[in-house]
């Protein structure tokens, strides 16, 4: 038998696609396994985060909550602080005993002085309500339906659930970027009572409105009302970057007729609750002080 070295042919072990077709198509790829990873171990550790009991959240966070909460506080106090406090306390207290709370479960509730119209929950139970948002309000339902929204984000562990999530997320971009003197982690992990106030879903929202509504049926025998939260919402941020309550909800008209449509279909008279006098005095100042009177 005779054998032969055939010369090989030029070029064999060269692929015949373009290399930048190539080389686009492995960054796809890890692109790709690098979402689906982010996203498995943000749904794991959000799952995870919710067996975390109450009480162990408000004993190993609430410390974080309180300093967040403490850092939305004017440097001027007002006399009547307390006072203002102490009755969106008892308001929170009262809605409370509607949403039926997991045992252990506490709502503390601080008032911001600060020019803001927003209220938000956070780690530990406890909620923000500032100035700016009860001197747009019409009558205390409408308090109480955002009072009532975000008990109901505590309720269902809203605020630790968005903390695994975005330490989940973070920590995988930390890890990307190639950061190894673990400046950044100490950063993400010192900054983490602000994501609670970042990143609820539409799902979420949509959720804690469902609650709302019930604990305002509850509390005054109807929902009305509860539209005009959002009604003065919408205007005040009419074109700027809204709310929380509002940034996962882009058809906001929508959810104000579903509400209308709900007050019909129970059809109850809705007497409003004014809102004390010391929270209307706020409205009278901030009319004194707005551009439009000077």
């Amino acid at each position: 038998m005779r054998y032969s070295n055939p010369e090989i042919p030029e070029g064999i072990n060269v692929t015949q696609v373009h290399p930048l077709k190539e080389f686009f198509t492995l960054i796809a790829g890890v692109a790709g396994l690098v979402i689906v990873a982010v996203f498995l171990l943000a749904v794991t550790v959000q799952y995870l985060v919710t067996l975390i009991p109450f009480e162990k959240e408000s004993q190993w966070l609430g410390r974080m909550g309180e300093s967040f909460t403490a850092s939305m506080q004017s440097e001027e106090i007002s006399d009547n602080h307390q006072q203002i406090e102490g009755y969106l306390q008892q308001l929170a207290d009262s809605l409370s005993e509607h949403q039926a709370l997991p045992e252990g479960m506490t709502i503390t509730v601080h008032y911001s002085e600060g020019d803001t119209v927003n209220a938000f929950a956070t780690l530990g139970g406890n909620i923000v309500i500032f100035k700016g948002l009860l001197e747009t309000l019409p009558h205390e339902n409408a308090l109480a339906m955002v009072m009532a929204h975000e008990i109901a984000h505590i309720k269902h562990r809203h605020p630790i659930v968005a903390l695994g999530r975005g330490v989940a997320v973070g920590l995988v971009l930390v890890s990307l970027s190639g950061v190894g003197d673990g400046v950044a982690v100490q950063q993400l992990l010192g900054n983490l009572s602000m994501l609670t106030t970042l990143t609820f879903s539409r799902s979420q929202e949509e959720l804690s409105d469902h609650d709302a509504l019930g604990v305002l049926s509850a509390e005054y025998g109807h929902i009305g009302g509860a539209e005009a939260l959002f009604e003065v919402l919408q205007k005040e941020y009419d074109g700027k970057e809204p709310p929380q309550i509002l940034s996962t909800h882009p058809h906001t008209e929508k959810r104000i007729e579903r509400i209308k449509e709900m007050q019909t279909a129970m059809d109850t008279d809705t007497e409003f609750k004014p809102l004390p006098d010391f929270i209307l005095e706020l409205k009278k100042a901030n009319k004194k002080d707005s551009p439009d009177n000077t």
